[in-house]
């Protein structure tokens, strides 16, 4: 099965983090940690920042790792590395998503979450 390496942004203000639905693919509508592919030779930190500048038009820092999930779809095998991110300049505009919302606490689960992304809430959830 092949492997896809992607890093995902958590990116959080205040008591809120940052989902996107997805507008595009065999998963568009489902909701996500805005992000996307390593490229080869790149490294994690450095395609987060690249990818959320490129679908969000957005500058962010990256800070600690919140974790790697490990998830089979039925076609690949994602791997995907999260990290709490802040913004550092810019809107979150919506450059390939359909939607997007700040989520508190309470509203984490309110949205379809796509599977791999349902793996990280629970850490997320602790740290909020």
């Amino acid at each position: 099965m092949n492997t896809i390496n992607v890093v995902a942004a958590v990116i959080k203000h205040k008591d809120k983090i940052f989902a996107t639905q997805r507008g595009y693919g065999e998963f568009k509508g489902g909701w996500e940690f805005p992000g996307g592919k390593v490229e080869s030779g790149e490294e994690p930190e450095a395609a987060l920042i690249r990818e959320i500048q490129e679908e969000l038009n957005t500058e962010i820092k990256v800070h600690d790792m919140i974790g790697t999930i490990e998830y089979d779809y039925p076609t690949f095998h994602l791997r995907m590395s999260c990290y709490w991110c802040s913004v550092v300049s810019g809107q979150l505009e919506l450059l390939e998503h359909e939607a997007a919302r700040w989520l508190g606490r309470d509203e984490l689960y309110s949205v379809s979450w796509l599977p791999a992304d349902w793996q990280v809430l629970g850490e997320i959830e602790g740290e909020m």
